[in-house]
């Protein structure tokens, strides 16, 4: 019976280990294909659309959510049996938002592939940081740059906890969250007003295990 203990759990802790370290939760990099060909480079970048425009929860609650496709089809409305589109037609025939189209027309989700991906374990709050002034770049890059979506950030458990020990450069003015590009006024560092801005809303650096770990 004690062998077959320790080769069970010989064999969850090797599990674990595999899941932790798998690199599609921690390399930065990690680009995968997606049922829609959609640019951030174009819509955030080139068009200055508010990140908050289709991540509706991301600061409101612990998810950043994907935006339903009826977000899509406020702009991506396909054409009637009478050539006549029902919201605005931006690229109404465009084969690549035929994934959309058939996704309104059945009500069923678009397949979006998660490419952020944290352990079910750990607990993340996305509207906790960005009303603190964390941007979406600090985690996420310079979305607004990229025609196709990669991890850009480690993830990892060492990278969370110097950010959270050390969060002065990465907290801004709340209503710069989603300026990605946004640099401090000139004679200003991004840790000077982080600093700042921390003592303002009471942020104390953690690095309690109970935070992430619940």
């Amino acid at each position: 019976m004690l062998g077959i203990f320790a080769l069970a759990g010989a064999g969850y802790a090797g599990t674990m280990l595999l899941g932790i370290t798998d690199p599609i939760t921690l390399n930065p990099g990690y680009q995968p294909e997606q049922p829609v060909p959609f640019s951030h480079k174009i819509h955030a970048g080139e068009l200055k659309m508010d990140c908050r425009y289709c991540h509706v929860n991301v600061d409101k609650g612990a998810m950043a959510t994907i935006p339903p496709t009826a977000t899509c089809i406020n702009c991506h409305s396909p054409l009637g049996a009478d050539g006549v589109a029902k919201y605005s037609a931006v690229h109404a025939s465009s084969e690549k938002l035929r994934a959309v189209h058939e996704s309104w027309e059945s009500q069923e989700s678009v397949p979006w592939v998660k490419i952020h991906r944290l352990p079910d374990f750990v607990f993340f709050n996305h509207s906790a940081h960005v009303n603190r002034g964390v941007s979406c770049v600090s985690c996420h890059g310079r979305i607004d740059t990229m025609e196709k979506v990669y991890q850009d950030k480690p993830l990892s458990m060492a990278w969370c906890i110097e950010c959270h020990s050390n969060p002065d450069a990465s907290i801004r003015p709340v209503e710069y969250i989603t300026k990605l590009d946004w640099e401090p006024p000139e004679g200003k560092t991004r840790e000077e007003i982080g600093a700042e801005l921390r003592e303002q809303l009471g942020i104390h650096p953690k690095t309690n295990c109970a935070v992430c770990h619940r």
